[in-house]
């Protein structure tokens, strides 16, 4: 049974149509929870794809700038 009270006017429903709006609002929450699962695994892949490649391939270029630098002609 779901009783929804609007404007001081009661609607209630039971049987067949509670449980299909109760269908309706789990799948469509379901729905949304998986949404923003792929939303943050997108986003902590995206993270460590970065920390991954880009950290270590600018450490490099600092190291080669650097020592580019030290041997540069006076």
């Amino acid at each position: 049974m779901i009783v929804i009270t609007r404007n001081g006017e009661t609607t209630v429903y039971t049987g067949w149509r509670a449980w299909l709006i109760v269908a309706a609002v789990s799948v469509t929450a379901a729905l949304g929870i998986v949404i923003v699962a792929f939303l943050l695994l997108g986003i902590a892949i995206t993270i460590a794809a970065l920390l991954v490649f880009v950290v270590p391939l600018a450490i490099l270029l600092a190291v080669v700038a650097s020592w580019m630098q030290s041997h540069r002609p006076t």
